[in-house]
């Protein structure tokens, strides 16, 4: 009988086949499928690697390498997305929660709020976040796709949110009544013509609806900002991720809806990523 091979051996092939594969950083991704096969962190997994591979986890390697040559997110595989330091729930109908919309996570906690509204909520990534960090606060979140509305409600079960907020089906603020001191939003911002030009992983494994609204990129930041004058108390804040080219754009849709004090957050790259405004008292 064949010796089952090392962790070690297994990194190296795997690394070897999503290279092949024309996967990006195959190491880093070889690292985080076998830790997830094995059931071991990083840090640990390092600590291991002269230890055989057992059957179960080389199977469980097999089916995710596999699924990852198909390009295939990471975070859909493992089912789950790091997000200012949480966990979270992924699945293909929602968009992975990324780094750069940490930004506007950090632009929110900037100011007080109690209640908050999340625009197109996804996984609730935003949403959860900011109540997990405001414990007081209240929430609503929007989403026209049942399917991401549940897994946002999962996330909002799993880490202990669910009774402070409240998850709507419906486009924009057509569910919503009520107040708020905050309004959030990551919407669908790009350009139909820039979908073409998109990764394997996101163009072709994560929903367009959250990606493009066809045409120009702004129509979501066209019916936000015209909506939220309505929705926003006094001194009431909204804050939109956005693409790099959209800053200039985005702040004068919120300075015609009658919006004040429109800034423009820049993420650690230097790029363009949130745009902020004021309900003026």
């Amino acid at each position: 009988m064949t010796p089952p091979r090392t962790i070690a051996e297994a990194f190296r092939a795997t690394s070897t086949i999503l290279a092949s594969a024309g996967v990006p950083e195959p190491a880093k991704d070889a690292r985080l499928l076998l830790s997830h096969a094995v059931g071991l962190s990083s840090d640990r997994l390092i600590m291991a690697m002269q230890d055989p591979l057992p059957d179960s986890a080389e199977t469980r390697l097999a089916s995710m390498v596999e699924a990852r040559c198909k390009r295939q997110p990471i975070s859909q595989i493992i089912g789950q997305r790091q997000f200012w330091g949480r966990d979270f729930r992924v699945t293909p109908d929602v968009l992975d929660p990324r780094p750069e919309t940490e930004v506007l996570i950090a632009a929110a906690l900037s100011a007080p709020f109690t209640r908050v509204l999340d625009l197109g909520t996804g996984s609730g990534a935003i949403l959860v976040t900011l109540l997990s960090e405001r414990p007081s606060a209240q929430g609503v979140a929007t989403d026209l796709s049942p399917a991401a509305l549940a897994v946002a409600q999962d996330n909002a079960v799993r880490l202990g949110v669910a009774e402070r907020a409240s998850f709507l089906p419906g486009s924009w603020f057509d569910p919503v009544q009520g107040m708020f001191d905050l309004i959030v939003s990551n919407p669908p911002y790009i350009a139909a013509d820039e979908m073409p030009a998109l990764s394997p992983e996101v163009l072709n494994w994560e929903p367009h609806m959250a990606l493009t609204p066809g045409g120009d990129g702004l129509d979501a930041y066209r019916a936000i900002t015209a909506g939220a004058p309505h929705y926003l108390r006094p001194n009431g804040r909204l804050l939109m991720e956005i693409g790099p080219t959209q800053g200039a754009a985005v702040a004068s849709l919120c300075l015609a809806a009658g919006l004040a004090s429109a800034s423009i957050l820049q993420d650690m790259d230097g790029r363009d990523r949130v745009v902020t405004a004021v309900l003026a008292a």
